[in-house]
């Protein structure tokens, strides 16, 4: 779980998320088919025609095929994957069949997901997405017949339909199965082997789900443009270009900087190599690091023998912080020139060999953590992670020292680069608490007295559970290491690393182009209300949710003063004598509230509306006291008295008799969102006798939700008259009885 999605969890109810982690497969099963159930409402009540098997395809897409996995968020590069690569290469058309009018369906999904507040407001625009569907749909039909983009098992059960084999016979299939193995079963070779050759490039496995980060407070671009002028590093770099200019500097055969050259550039950029007794600039290491940066920047070239300046760049070195974030992204291409080797007796470290790996998940580490890093946690972390890339054990875990202070050697050398480039902060201090108290393979955060929680903990990055080794299976070991790690963290100050701001904010960017999620508390102020309290649930810690829910309010209460300002000066300039004299509005943070709890009003998902309410509740100074008002309002106190009675600030004896039927009412109506019609019978059977008090209490309440009371009557219905088993595990269902395996026709997930 992560953020504030850990309140349903713990609160062990269901709760209608729009993420979920690949291991909670019944949970999506559940909330999936839920949404399917009402979207196939809604289009119906729209009048669109929607293929539910083709939107039941698009949530698994971007739930099991997505780095990030967030159903509500879409943006034009997931409309082109899902109808151009994912749907040709997983799902199968038989030669009987007709082809599914899939961008349609995706047209309405997307519509109903902005319908129904479910789309994540930080994705592309709804006009954005469907322009990208039409602009897709004219190539979706010509890529599900590519037989080259197919998959694996798509290809064979179509090769078996097209031979006469009914692929729903299972025996048949085997038998087809068999016959294949042999070589017995005519096919084309050359689409095989380029389904095979694509599936190679693209990986065998699945798309592995990146955990999304904390939320990050970041300062404005001005500010970090400032920071990024003070970088070491862009002297440097600013200071090649000019040197090499539009004329050119000669360089060596070899295509090294001339030695006089280097010398007095070392002495111009101030890059601190040491020169005397040089007889070459290879051996000026600085100096050459920051030669191939340059190249690698695209600031310098390369031509016939000579090093200029690249002309185009110009604009870029007059901005430092486009300078810095173009520097920064050539670093991660600079491995050789930083720690390969520089002659014949250097040998690389294991660290070279895994630096395109472990660099990356080193930055994404630092990212976000709330006390800086200590060296010793830093170095094993990257130990284990060559280990578990290399199999080869390094010292300090029973492997082999000199192999380990090679790679701490290369690592250091990594930090004091991005040091320079102003990209990592160090300085010597106590360690944190956090990082004391446990092994590699234990959370940081957990108190000694209590008890170890199963790994990783919930709400964890990937990056920090892969940090502290949650998967060491050796109890033994892990306690020695801890022994070890305590003890060198205790006897005094070690060298803490964090990212700087600048750090943060690129590394955020690289995360973002990956298909991560990583939150930017601010970067909701323009949200919708709705679109604000649902990503606060499913992505929000609660310190970070208040800092966001403060943004969007300061902002909405300026966006209103400004309107009232505006209203009040057209009046004046109309000649409107009421309007003389009036002060401008100063901005009313009651009315951004109100929008807000308008948003949960309008939330169609009842455990999804109290979660919103339960977020909005937390996040606010006087959170209480809101909910307490909306005790008595119309449409939102069985949702009010839902939390409040969670929350422990009311019981049962606080209650009114008719506050206590809303409770009851809002209870079935949540059990009937999550289990659907089976899962109310089974509970009311459960409770004997006292089941028609139950209905009765609910269906006399005047609960706002009228259609659901209507469903939940006709529920009722059923559950009175006969008694029939428990039918068991009620979620993994779905609502309404719709199970995963309801496929139409003979199309089929591959």
């Amino acid at each position: 779980m992560r953020g504030r999605t850990a309140y349903g969890e713990r609160q062990g109810w269901f709760l209608m998320r729009m993420i979920f982690e690949p291991e909670e497969e019944d949970e999506y099963e559940a909330a999936s088919s839920l949404l399917l159930d009402r979207f196939e409402r809604w289009a119906r009540e729209e009048g669109l025609d929607a293929d539910m098997f083709v939107a039941e395809a698009a949530l698994d897409y971007r739930h099991r095929g997505t780095p990030d996995g967030r159903l509500g968020l879409w943006e034009p590069r997931h409309v082109d994957e899902f109808l151009l690569e994912w749907l040709p290469r997983t799902v199968t058309v038989l030669p009987d069949e007709e082809l599914a009018d899939a961008p349609g369906t995706l047209r309405a999904l997307l519509r109903y997901l902005n319908a129904a507040h479910l789309a994540d407001p930080r994705g592309a625009t709804l006009a954005e997405c469907l322009a990208a569907v039409d602009a897709a749909a004219p190539r979706y039909p010509d890529e599900m017949a590519d037989r080259s983009r197919w998959g694996l098992s798509k290809f064979w059960v179509t090769t078996a339909a097209e031979q006469g084999v009914d692929v729903h016979d299972e025996q048949a299939m085997q038998d087809f199965v068999e016959r294949a193995q042999r070589g017995e079963v005519p096919h084309d070779r050359d689409v095989l082997d380029a389904i095979v050759q694509r599936h190679l490039r693209r990986g065998l496995g699945p798309v592995s789900r990146a955990e999304p980060q904390l939320p990050v407070t970041l300062p404005g671009d001005d500010v970090l443009r400032e920071q990024a002028e003070r970088s070491p590093v862009l002297g440097w770099l600013r200071g090649l270009t000019e040197w090499a200019g539009r004329d050119g500097r000669a360089l060596t055969g070899t295509g090294r900087l001339r030695l006089a050259d280097a010398r007095e550039l070392v002495e111009q950029l101030g890059t601190g190599d040491a020169t005397a007794g040089v007889r070459s600039s290879g051996d000026l290491p600085r100096l050459g690091l920051v030669l191939e940066w340059a190249k690698t920047a695209r600031l310098v070239r390369v031509a016939k023998g000579r090093l200029y300046a690249v002309a185009k760049a110009e604009p870029l070195l007059r901005d430092p912080l486009a300078l810095w974030r173009r520097a920064f992204e050539a670093f991660l291409e600079l491995r050789r020139p930083l720690i390969g080797p520089r002659s014949g007796w250097h040998v690389e470290s294991m660290l070279f060999d895994a630096c395109d790996d472990v660099l990356p998940d080193v930055l994404a580490t630092l990212y976000s953590l709330p006390h800086p890093m200590p060296w010793p946690r830093l170095r094993d972390s990257v130990h284990l992670a060559i280990r578990d890339r290399t199999g080869f054990q390094l010292g300090g875990f029973g492997g082999h020292s000199i192999w380990s202070e090679h790679a701490d050697r290369d690592l250091r050398t990594v930090l004091a680069a991005l040091e320079d480039l102003g990209a990592v902060a160090r300085h010597r201090d106590m360690a944190d608490r956090v990082f004391l108290d446990v092994a590699l393979d234990v959370p940081l955060d957990v108190p000694l007295d209590e008890e170890i929680p199963e790994l990783p903990p919930a709400g964890m990055p990937l990056e920090v559970a892969q940090l502290l080794g949650a998967a060491a299976p050796d109890e033994g070991a892990a306690a020695e290491r801890a022994e070890q790690l305590r003890a060198e963290l205790t006897a005094g100050p070690v060298e803490l690393i964090q990212l700087t701001e600048l750090g943060t904010d690129s590394v955020r960017r690289r995360l973002l182009a990956e298909g991560r999620d990583a939150p930017l508390v601010g970067e909701l102020t323009q949200a919708p209300a709705a679109g604000l309290l649902g990503v606060l649930v499913d992505h929000y810690d609660p310190e970070s949710a208040r800092a966001e829910l403060a943004a969007w309010i300061a902002a909405h209460c300026d966006s209103q003063a400004a309107d009232d300002a505006q209203a009040a000066d057209d009046a004046q300039a109309a000649g409107d004598p009421c309007a003389a004299g009036v002060p401008h509005a100063a901005g009313d943070p009651r009315a951004a509230v109100e929008q807000l709890t308008d948003a949960v009003r309008a939330m169609p998902f009842r455990t999804r509306a109290e979660a919103m309410l339960d977020a909005l509740v937390e996040a606010l100074d006087d959170g209480e006291t809101l909910l307490r008002s909306l005790r008595t309002d119309p449409s939102l106190a069985p949702t009010a008295l839902s939390v409040l009675v969670r929350r422990d600030i009311l019981d049962a004896e606080d209650l009114t008799e008719p506050e206590a039927r809303l409770m009851v009412a809002e209870s079935l109506l949540q059990l009937l969102e999550a289990a659907g019609p089976d899962g109310v019978i089974e509970m009311l059977r459960s409770q004997g006798p006292q089941a028609r008090d139950t209905l009765e209490a609910a269906l006399a309440s005047r609960h706002p939700d009228r259609a659901g009371i209507a469903e939940l009557r006709t529920v009722a219905g059923r559950a009175l008259r006969k008694p029939s088993a428990r039918i068991g595990r009620i979620v993994q269902q779905g609502p309404h009885g719709r199970g995963r395996g309801a496929r139409r026709g003979g199309r089929r997930r591959r």
